[in-house]
């Protein structure tokens, strides 16, 4: 699982960089440059989880700097893209996928914001105040803005793959898999209950047949009642 955690992180982060460099990077946009690269990040971090995300953030964010052309210190992004996915990673679902899309989105919006600050203050420190002549508002409006519309066609696409390739069972649909597994089985290990076939006697009645509990008018699980037992039992696992 290691392995393929490895090629698929690797893989999507090359393209990420690749595109944006030589796509994003050259539509002149006002203000910030949509970051697919953070989105790559943060879609694996909330499959992966915390240190797997804090490890790929700082590789990706590595190699953001050396790619041409950069014009700021090595190491910049790097800081800034392990925080954000440590950060990131640390809303993963401990048994379960994310229920709506709100948790998501909310992530990327605190991660382009959070970015955004991080990068600025570290040049600060690093004597690099570039982003003041554009405006750390302006900034961040337009990164969240470019974040969020590249959001929903990048971010979903990286979380399932990362599920299918590390081999998650809740990457299969939601209504099979372990869940329709565990109907099954307990279907299987309380069938006697819901088929009507009953529990037999160990003691032979008369002519040699085993007679059933149930069977006899009267009995305890016979008759009309039985039924409706069946019927709310067998309705109950369905749900």
């Amino acid at each position: 699982m290691r392995i393929n955690r490895i090629l698929l992180s690797t893989a999507l982060v090359a393209v990420a960089l690749v595109v944006q460099v030589g796509v994003l990077a050259r539509l002149h946009l006002p203000g910030a440059v949509p970051d697919l690269l953070l989105l790559v990040v943060l879609g694996l971090s909330m499959v992966y989880g915390h240190v797997a995300g804090a490890f790929i953030g700082f590789g990706a964010g590595l190699l953001a700097d050396l790619a041409p052309p950069s014009d700021h210190a090595i190491g910049r992004y790097a800081l800034v893209l392990c925080v954000i996915g440590y950060a990131a990673g640390l809303t993963r679902p401990d048994k379960s996928r994310h229920r709506s899309a709100s948790l998501p989105l909310t992530v990327v919006v605190c991660a382009a914001v959070g970015s955004t600050l991080l990068y600025a203050g570290v040049g600060s420190l690093a004597g690099d105040n570039a982003g003041n002549t554009v405006g750390i508002p302006l900034l961040l409006f337009t990164a969240i803005v470019y974040d969020l519309v590249l959001a929903p066609f990048s971010v979903p696409l990286v979380m399932a793959l990362a599920r299918r390739s590390d081999n998650d069972p809740l990457a299969s649909d939601s209504s099979g898999g372990t869940q329709s597994g565990g109907l099954a089985t307990g279907e299987a290990a309380y069938g006697w209950l819901s088929t009507g076939s009953g529990l037999r006697m160990s003691r032979p009645g008369r002519g040699g047949r085993t007679p059933r509990i149930g069977s006899q008018r009267g009995g305890l699980l016979g008759g009309k009642a039985n039924r409706t037992k069946s019927a709310r039992i067998k309705g109950v696992k369905r749900l």
